[in-house]
């Protein structure tokens, strides 16, 4: 009884949940920054940020050797581990709202192989669009990206008129090993890029720097806001779309506007950091059942949560087995694999 009653504290302290959040996102940021083969202490890692970053003044000097590892190395592949989990936690969190599944996420619905998919091909025959410049490989990742989602819909409709989860979540599972064929073949006729391309594929951030960070941040902007001004609808459709209309809901509009904002994140997290899976399931599914379902919070708690998630997912990659580091992608799909299990578990008995 005592243990319900913090629960339902917990969900109604608004307050509360975002404080507990950030202050895990914040640790999560320090704790990386800080730990590596020259360790970096904290107070150091503070005066800097506010030196180089915010541009404060600062008493005490800070060791050169020390601004250069935070502000050059550290702190651009944090903040772009973050951005990126950021991204794909609220577009899996949107995802499964709209689709009533806590299954859905861009891994497993196929988004990320095609945006993997689009993002290779641009590496492979090294695609250079001459307005867009360096944002040319999220661009394609995103076109290909929202290319994916309409297609397992389209065929997920054919399948099954009534459009049921477990056929869309089948669709993306078929369409996603499709898609990875044509990664394997891409893969065989490369030559001097597949190294370049086998980093993408395996999932990091590691040597990225602040360029990346410019890449993927209006990205994340623009997806973001589309599926924050949408939670309500969100939360309407989470009953069912005959009752979302009901409520005055334009329910193919919003569907379609959400699917898009999904896949514009998606693809911009695969163009910077490869296919880094299961973020979008294990997150929005933690972040409600700590916080609860309503989507006007769920979703920034999510993107907080799993901007956090991922940089300590990333710390782990790269002194788990130190010096070598790790692909980011192997620790999430290691934890996200069990997560997934018992979620289709969970699933099965309720019925």
């Amino acid at each position: 009884m005592q243990k319900q009653s913090i629960r339902s504290f917990l969900m109604k302290s608004n307050l509360l949940k975002y404080a507990l959040s950030i202050a895990f996102l914040i640790s999560a940021m320090l704790i990386a920054i800080s730990v590596g083969s020259v360790a970096v202490p904290i107070p150091e890692i503070i005066k800097i940020i506010g030196s180089e970053v915010f541009h404060l003044t600062i008493g005490d000097k800070v060791d050169s050797m020390y601004i250069s590892i935070v502000y050059d190395i550290r702190l651009p592949r944090v903040i772009l581990a973050g951005l990126v989990g950021a991204s794909l936690a609220i577009a899996g969190a949107a995802f499964q709202g709209l689709l009533r599944n806590p299954l859905a996420d861009p891994y497993i619905l196929g988004v990320s192989s095609g945006a993997s998919v689009g993002a290779v091909s641009t590496l492979f025959f090294n695609i250079s669009i001459p307005f867009l410049g360096m944002y040319t490989l999220p661009f394609i990742s995103i076109l290909a990206a929202l290319a994916t989602i309409m297609i397992v819909l389209f065929f997920a409709k054919k399948i099954d008129k009534t459009m049921r989860v477990e056929s869309i979540i089948l669709t993306g599972i078929i369409f996603s090993a499709f898609l990875g064929s044509i990664i394997s073949l891409i893969i065989a006729l490369t030559g001097e890029e597949l190294q370049q391309i086998m980093g993408w594929l395996l999932g990091s951030v590691s040597m990225r720097g602040w360029r990346y960070v410019g890449i993927i941040l209006p990205f994340l902007l623009i997806g973001g806001l589309l599926l924050l001004i949408n939670t309500r609808e969100l939360n309407a459709m989470s009953l069912g779309e005959d009752r979302a209309q009901h409520l005055g809901v334009d329910v193919g509009k919003r569907k379609m506007l959400i699917l898009a904002s999904g896949s514009i994140l998606t693809g911009a997290a695969v163009a910077v950091s490869g296919t880094i899976g299961f973020v979008g399931l294990v997150i929005p599914h933690l972040t409600r059942k700590l916080w609860g379902p309503d989507h006007i919070h769920l979703l920034p708690l999510s993107m907080i949560t799993g901007a956090g998630f991922l940089i300590l997912t990333d710390l782990l990659s790269r002194t788990i087995i130190s010096p070598q580091v790790l692909p980011v992608g192997v620790i999430t799909a290691l934890v996200g694999a069990p997560v997934f299990a018992m979620i289709l578990i969970k699933q099965r008995k309720g019925r």
